[in-house]
């Protein structure tokens, strides 16, 4: 599956059909002023980077094997007609990122940009260039808001995992990590997500990424119980044996 889907450019005015005959000739394309042109070329370039970003982590997961499934999903809120055009609703996010879901758990990816800037990580401070961007507060929010999405779509609490990489070749400083919230370069992100071992089935892994392909996860609209999912807790995995009965 595409994650990070190509925005199609708009038709320019020479590759218009031409008017039939009789009818008003097209009105000029207003011309955008300086400052208008300025913004958006700043804006297409900053979309540029963040699709590659995303594209660079991404990429790293390509080698983990058809027991792992990676979905794009919609990181802010949902709603009826934005469900009508995914693709223009997707094109209005601001940052890369998408779900990791294998073996080892569910996991949201947010993917942080830093270019040749040098990264300092303090536990749940973050600062590039002077700035201090809430990575680390987003990515617990997209996890938890990812989580109580799919809980409410199987009826099972689904554990959802924040994952926060940095794609860019600027020195990263780390003075202490933050809890709840795995960080790694972009680089390390698919030996970051296989350490945690086997929690879930190959079988559940790919029964939650059809959850979270379906737009209507993300409206919490109903959907049919998943009585067979199996989730694994801490210490188990699904090659261990039920326990005997008394």
């Amino acid at each position: 599956m595409t994650v990070f889907s190509a925005r199609s450019a708009a038709p320019s005015p020479r590759a218009l059909p031409p008017s039939p005959a009789g009818a008003l000739p097209p009105l000029e394309a207003v011309r955008p002023t300086p400052l208008e042109w300025a913004r958006r070329r700043r804006a297409e370039r900053a979309e540029r980077r963040i699709e590659a970003a995303g594209a660079r982590a991404l990429s790293r997961l390509e080698h983990l094997g058809p027991s792992w499934h990676v979905v794009d999903w919609p990181r802010t809120e949902l709603t009826e007609s934005s469900l009508l055009d995914l693709d223009q609703y997707r094109a209005r996010d601001d940052r890369a990122g998408f779900l990791a879901i294998g073996p080892s758990g569910l996991f949201a990816v947010t993917v942080a940009d830093h270019g040749r800037a040098r990264v300092l990580i303090a536990g749940d401070v973050v600062q590039i260039n002077g700035k201090r961007p809430p990575y680390v507060a987003e990515a617990r929010r997209d996890a938890k808001r990812a989580s109580k999405a799919l809980s409410n779509a199987v009826g099972l609490t689904i554990p959802v995992t924040p994952v926060l990489t940095f794609v860019g070749t600027g020195v990263i400083s780390v003075y202490g990590l933050p809890k709840d919230c795995l960080v790694a370069t972009h680089r390390e992100l698919d030996r970051l997500l296989v350490a945690g071992g086997n929690r879930i089935s190959a079988a559940t892994a790919e029964k939650l990424s059809r959850v979270a392909r379906n737009p209507s996860t993300w409206l919490n609209a109903p959907y049919r119980s998943a009585a067979d999912y199996r989730w694994y807790g801490d210490g188990r995995t699904a090659a261990d044996k039920r326990p005997a009965r008394g």
